[in-house]
């Protein structure tokens, strides 16, 4: 398996492709990670979320992070790690276009609410939601890219064009020797 570093381009594709990551958070000295549904525009990942510790943390820690990853079946993998800052998105007219924009990149997938709509035990029945959109504003990513002998992206060629050499001569090297009789 051989890993190298995600170049920026790479990142936001592998961000712009995906919807679902892991959202760290911190309050005092201990850290809280949970899945989050997102829609990435604007250099920013839009999310929704009810009211609980996720949303408490990041008001008074605005600083977060967010992993995300893909994988190819036992030919190897991309993850990306996101720094960025919390920003609520509450429905009020000074930030009414930019909840409304959150929802218009979100509500272009299927169940899309679901990861920050819904809690666990009984549902109570209300007259009105606490639901909030809020982004993450990235400040930096960074990635890697790990990938087997036999499977190569077309991109990977271009990064390392003397790799092939090198791999033909390792694999001479460490072959194991007939005698010759």
């Amino acid at each position: 398996m051989l890993i190298r570093e995600m170049n920026r381009r790479e990142c936001i594709d592998l961000v712009a492709s995906g919807h679902v990551a892991r959202l760290a958070c911190a309050h005092d000295t201990q850290p809280y990670v949970v899945p989050i549904y997102f829609a990435f525009a604007d250099h920013c990942l839009y999310s929704f979320s009810m009211p609980g510790r996720k949303i408490e943390w990041m008001r008074a820690n605005p600083s977060v992070c967010v992993q995300m990853d893909d994988t190819h079946e036992h030919h190897g993998w991309r993850s990306v790690v996101i720094d960025g800052l919390y920003e609520e998105l509450p429905d009020t007219d000074q930030w009414r276009s930019s909840m409304i924009h959150a929802w218009s990149l979100l509500s272009r997938h299927a169940n899309w609410w679901e990861p920050g709509g819904l809690k666990p035990g009984p549902v109570e029945i209300a007259s009105r939601s606490d639901h909030l959109f809020y982004r993450i504003r990235i400040v930096d990513l960074t990635g890697r890219l790990a990938f087997d002998d036999e499977y190569r992206p077309a991109a990977q060629e271009k990064a390392y064009p003397g790799e092939g050499r090198f791999r033909q001569r390792m694999r001479r090297l460490l072959r194991p020797r007939t005698r010759r009789g």
